[in-house]
């Protein structure tokens, strides 16, 4: 193989021109893995580009910066979580079957591959107050959209379904962490079962308050 063939198969995306949408798709997967390997702060934009197979002018064309880099993909990360947990809940009208599907949602986000829930849940960045921001709106959503479709039919004020919401999206993302880090014999299907019926036994104990 020559060695121009060689750099074509090792970085198929240099030189080649790509929609703005899909290039910028392209750089943010890339930025991903180089993220989610190092951390904010040992990350390049040097190992970004690379990991791509662009220049670095083709990416500053783009983001930026690397914060810029990091909030775009925690916006994306974070609207799709709560928007998985609002369709997981509105996918029942049962409310035990709509706790094991939030729950559900939960330990899927963090089950996935490409490990976005680390960006999300275990940021090296949380000091930065953008970051902060982006990491609140993505929790706060999670749990107001259980807050609203869940404990209210206990008929419950709004300061108190939330805090139940908090105790149900708390318990699911820790325990799906360590679910998946001790990557013991339990399958994903079972430890949702596991944690959704301690849930359930405690937002159980409200008495439906609508028909």
């Amino acid at each position: 193989m020559t060695e121009t063939a060689q750099q074509s198969t090792d970085q198929p995306n240099r030189g080649v021109r790509l929609p703005r949408d899909e290039r910028r798709a392209q750089l943010l997967s890339a930025a991903q893995e180089v993220f989610v390997t190092n951390g904010y702060h040992a990350a390049a934009m040097d190992d970004i580009a690379e990991r791509a197979g662009v220049s670095k002018p083709v990416l500053y064309q783009h983001f930026p910066g690397k914060l810029e880099l990091y909030l775009a993909l925690l916006e994306t990360h974070g609207t799709e979580l709560v928007n998985r947990v609002r369709e997981a809940i509105e996918s029942n009208p049962d409310n035990k079957q709509r706790v094991r599907a939030a729950v559900g949602a939960l330990y899927e986000f963090v089950d996935r591959e490409d490990q976005a829930f680390r960006l999300v849940f275990e940021s090296d960045l949380r000091g930065e107050p953008a970051v902060e921001q982006a990491v609140e709106r993505a929790s706060s959503g999670c749990i107001d959209a259980v807050a609203e479709a869940v404990t209210a039919d206990a008929g419950l004020d709004h300061e108190r379904a939330r805090l139940l919401a908090v105790g149900l999206v708390g318990l699911s993302q820790v325990t799906a962490r360590d679910w998946l880090d001790t990557q013991n014999s339990i399958s994903r299907e079972e430890a949702v079962h596991l944690m959704s019926t301690l849930a359930w036994k405690g937002l159980s104990g409200f008495p439906l308050q609508h028909g």
